[in-house]
């Protein structure tokens, strides 16, 4: 079947456009590569960056057969419903304490774009699902290769409610745009916006302000669209403990602040659920 028979919804990305749009001698952006089907973009790029492949680089998927999300979980989907795509930064500049906070900013990109796009009011659950309402729209995944840093991004776009995941009993109900009454289904204005955003906030947090989150402006942007504030929540760490608390902030490492009968705790990595 020819591209202009497809759907309007699962059109293939166009390869040339994106990087008409993408790509600058003066940006970010080196390269927008798409590829029909592979197991993992972030598994891709993190091979090429142990090869010394530079920053800058961009690799999207029509369809991923082992795409992950944090904690462990997979992100699947049908071919060219979602918007899959990882990213290959090297954050050199930033201190090792601060690069924590890229997930953070690629959240902050993503559903910034979500809402110029769709006309949605995309939030943030910390560290970095998006969200629309209480629903999961988007998830984020930050990996390192040496001093590299690769960062995948999953969005579902067209993704009916029968070929969305079923929740699991400590994660979120998905959901996508198309569900969501989103004012677009263009995967391609997405990936352009997306990547727009995450050039600024990148540059302005590792080039401009050497990491320092309140500096770069990030901090402040993150707060404002960040829905788990404010809310009580429960934290399942990594080692298996379990926290209750208000979230009351985040810090300036990019942990998320409880605050409890014991007092405040800071939690850099979990699971965190709004309990209200």
């Amino acid at each position: 079947m020819t591209a202009d028979r497809v759907p309007p919804l699962r059109r293939p990305l166009g390869v040339a456009a994106l990087n008409g749009h993408i790509v600058r001698p003066d940006g970010l952006w080196r390269e927008v590569s798409v590829t029909d089907r592979t197991g993992s973009t972030n598994a891709d790029l993190i091979a090429r960056a142990r090869d010394g492949a530079p920053e800058g680089l961009v690799l999207a998927a029509e369809e991923q057969t082992s795409g992950r999300g944090r904690m462990g979980r997979a992100w699947l989907s049908p071919p060219r419903a979602a918007l899959t795509f990882s990213v290959l930064l090297r954050p050199a500049a930033v201190p090792p304490a601060r690069r924590g906070w890229l997930p953070l900013l690629a959240g902050v990109a993503t559903a910034a774009a979500v809402r110029q796009v769709s006309g949605l009011e995309a939030q943030l659950k910390w560290p970095n699902d998006v969200l629309i309402g209480e629903r999961k729209l988007a998830g984020i995944l930050a990996e390192q290769a040496g001093d590299a840093a690769v960062v995948g991004i999953g969005v579902n776009v067209s993704t009916s409610a029968g070929e969305l995941p079923a929740a699991g009993p400590s994660s979120l109900a998905a959901t996508s745009l198309l569900l969501a009454g989103s004012a677009s289904l263009d995967r391609e204005l997405l990936l352009r916006r997306v990547l727009a955003g995450l050039e600024r906030w990148y540059l302005a947090w590792h080039s401009g302000a050497g990491g320092d989150p309140q500096a770069s402006g990030l901090r402040p942007a993150y707060l404002q669209i960040c829905s788990t504030l404010g809310r009580d929540v429960r934290a399942e760490l990594p080692a298996g403990q379990v926290i209750y608390g208000s979230a009351t902030d985040i810090d300036t490492d990019g942990r998320l602040v409880l605050t409890g009968p014991a007092g405040a705790v800071a939690v850099g990595a979990g699971d965190v659920l709004h309990v209200r």
